[in-house]
């Protein structure tokens, strides 16, 4: 079985310290760039991970694409992704992974009538790119389109696809079940018995996955499933397509609801700051009169009133993943597709 290499075996071979290796490795701090380039090098034979896809002789990916010009890859998405999501650092970690191995990336952002005609950014050339990494596209008729394409693909977050064949691309998620088990068995142990869920289950995969873990831990934990305290619908009008009043249609159904719930597990963060502005206007208190938890431990998490219990997820973990899945699939366009779920952490904070 092989040895797993680590920074420090790097460092050894080198008779570096662990911290220039770390820095040349992460591209943080000042060094020589003789000597960042000896321990990519060194890392690139040894086999680390990070550098596993790079052909130390070129410094350039390992693939099926042959070209003298350096790769460019695509990244495309329907929102922007500013520093209130996971996304921000993710495309961070992608890019900075990217130019240490000669690639570039490039962002576009899909309109909304590219969107309804299925067809690509208008700027964006299949005939120059190597593969395109893709987030927030939950149209399933415009990803079937992106993974039907020449080029590979990888969904970081995908549509909820239900009873129809999976999309032809690998899929990147973060870890959607564990935290819904800890947050229940908490529950348990606080005598807290009514639990409900607030969330568009079927917006994407993602939330799909939480509202099933949602469930099956309360049938695990012998806890009641009860709809009549969980708000679930679409947030888009199935008749129009538009978006609906997601915070009217939340202030009806918290009326409606005759003895609130314990907790609110709540799809996002931002589903659970949607509830929070409800309850305010309301006269309900989180966590007197409702405990709360969210998903994404987004930056606003930590500074509303009570600070919000979430799900951390680990977004520069979620880049390195992404940079690893996208260009092993150009080197092995033929092998099987894959799932990947990175980890995530719970955390505690005033809304539990």
């Amino acid at each position: 079985m092989n040895t797993r290499v680590t920074i420090q075996d790097i460092a050894d071979a080198l008779n570096l310290s662990r911290n220039t290796v770390s820095k040349a490795i992460n591209n943080t701090g000042t060094i020589a760039d003789s000597t960042r380039d000896m321990v990519l090098n060194k890392a690139a034979e040894m086999g680390y991970k990070q550098f596993s896809y790079i052909d130390i002789t070129t410094k350039k990916i390992k693939s099926n694409v042959t070209t003298d010009k350096p790769m460019d890859l695509a990244f495309i998405t329907t929102s922007k992704l500013d520093n209130s999501h996971f996304g921000s650092t993710m495309i961070d970690k992608i890019q900075q992974e990217l130019s240490e191995i000669g690639c570039s990336l490039t962002i576009y952002r899909v309109l909304p009538s590219e969107i309804a005609e299925c067809r690509l950014p208008g700027s964006l050339s299949l005939s120059r790119i190597a593969g395109i990494f893709c987030a927030e596209m939950f149209n399933i008729a415009y990803c079937r389109m992106l993974s039907s394409l020449s080029v590979p693909v990888l969904f970081i977050d995908s549509p909820c696809i239900m009873g129809e064949e999976p999309l032809n691309a690998d899929i990147l998620l973060m870890e959607n079940e564990a935290y819904a088990y800890s947050v229940i068995k908490k529950c348990c142990e606080k005598g807290f018995s009514r639990i409900g869920f607030i969330g568009d289950k079927y917006h994407c995969r993602s939330f799909y996955e939480r509202y099933a873990a949602f469930r099956n831990a309360l049938n695990y934990y012998g806890l009641k499933y009860d709809d009549s305290i969980c708000l679930t619908e679409s947030e888009i009008n199935s008749k129009t397509g538009d978006a609906i009043d997601y915070q009217g249609y939340l202030e009806s159904g918290i009326k409606k609801i005759k003895k609130l719930p314990d907790i609110f597990i709540c799809a996002n963060d931002f589903v659970a700051f949607d509830f929070l502005k409800i309850a305010r206007k309301n006269n309900i208190s989180v966590p007197n009169d409702v405990k709360l938890c969210g998903f994404d431990d987004s930056q606003e998490s930590t500074i509303v009133n009570p600070a919000m219990t979430t799900v951390h997820i680990h977004s520069q973990l979620m880049g390195h993943e992404a940079v690893e899945l996208l260009l092993s699939r150009i080197k092995e366009p033929s092998m099987n597709f894959r799932i990947v779920h990175t980890e995530t952490n719970l955390i505690y904070r005033d809304s539990f």
